[in-house]
């Protein structure tokens, strides 16, 4: 099994909301409240959930956008929280972001050429000389070809922009790539391109991905583990292929009761949820999805069940579990 490459440890981020007349916050957001996960070196790691439910604010932590409220980020065995700026300056050049809308992320105003080029001269990885011919290789690495690097974005299609995006990712030579949905915005026939290039560099360079997506037919292409988010929590945690065979969290199984089937000979029982999303501000002290869930019983509303594993690096948060196992009071288990 490969060591970790990530460990995520009691991971916070609130937002105020609105303060006092003293500026002290009477009001916060629960964006992530309290997660813990680790990513393997080399592996796919895919973090699922609705909108809003905090998985990419925990990608915009990894690669220093937001500052955590509290926690840890292990990167590497180095502790990014506990960095001054220019130590996590540094660290942060191994972890590397494909943002989601490929038609906002790249400067208007420079060639491809240039947005490839330039992380490479800001962090001087290689002589002035040499440049061209790095992003000449990793235009092609990104099929695409090379007398395309002096076109604006503008010049280029939704797919072909990501694909620049992937390449100014790749520049640096990270170890980590924070993939923050990065098919969301394009065509379904795109989609499945932009996710085989994106395994392909996997393998090539060695990489390890954090995948973030709400569809799950999208994570499975892609993904050797899978966490399930809800509302800034994780409800569970396992590899793809117990994730979707065998789901025990039961808001696991209302997102994979509606993936779309292609076989119109095969029946399949769509879970419909009822009831309403708590609000990320006052979320309550019980379980998160509660409100909805179609499995709740007495006293899911008050007590918040943690990430526990039952076997096979199969981790779940529900006390339904607990109780048909008789585990109420066991011990948390964070990776």
């Amino acid at each position: 099994m490969n060591e970790p490459l990530v460990q995520i440890k009691n991971l916070k981020k609130y937002f105020t909301v609105r303060t006092d007349f003293f500026g002290r916050p009477t009001s916060v957001l629960k964006a992530v409240d309290d997660v813990s996960f680790e990513i393997r070196r080399g592996e796919a790691f895919g973090l699922v959930g609705e909108s809003g439910c905090g998985k990419t604010t925990i990608g915009k932590m990894l690669v220093n956008l937001y500052r955590p409220t509290s926690g840890t980020i292990l990167f590497d065995g180095r502790d990014l929280t506990a960095m001054d700026e220019e130590e996590r300056r540094k660290c942060c050049r191994d972890i590397q972001l494909i943002f989601q809308d490929p038609y906002a992320s790249l400067n208007p105003r420079m060639t491809i050429g240039d947005i490839i080029a330039e992380p490479i001269r800001i962090n001087h990885l290689l002589p002035s000389s040499e440049v061209e011919g790095r992003v000449n290789y990793l235009l092609g690495c990104v099929g695409l070809a090379n007398h395309l690097r002096n076109r604006y974005p503008h010049e280029f299609s939704g797919g072909q922009r990501q694909r620049v995006g992937i390449a100014r990712a790749l520049a640096v030579q990270p170890k980590l790539i924070v993939c923050d949905e990065p098919v969301s915005a394009l065509d379904v026939s795109i989609q499945a391109q932009v996710l085989n290039l994106l395994h392909d560099l996997k393998d090539e360079f060695g990489l390890t991905y954090l995948f973030i997506a709400h569809g799950l037919n999208v994570v499975k292409h892609i993904s050797d583990r899978v966490g399930v988010m809800y509302l800034g929590k994780l409800m569970e945690i396992a590899s793809k292929r117990e994730l979707y065979e065998k789901p025990l969290n039961p808001y696991t199984q209302a997102l994979l009761s509606a993936i779309p089937v292609t076989d119109v000979t095969r029946k399949k029982e769509r879970i419909i949820l009822k009831g309403d999303v708590p609000s990320p501000i006052d979320p309550g002290e019980g379980c998160r999805f509660a409100s909805r869930c179609f499995k709740v019983f007495e006293g899911c509303d008050r007590i918040c069940p943690p990430l526990r594993d039952v076997g096979n690096g199969h981790l779940v948060a529900c006390r339904l579990y607990d109780t048909l196992v008789g585990s109420a009071d066991s011990d948390s288990v964070s990776q």
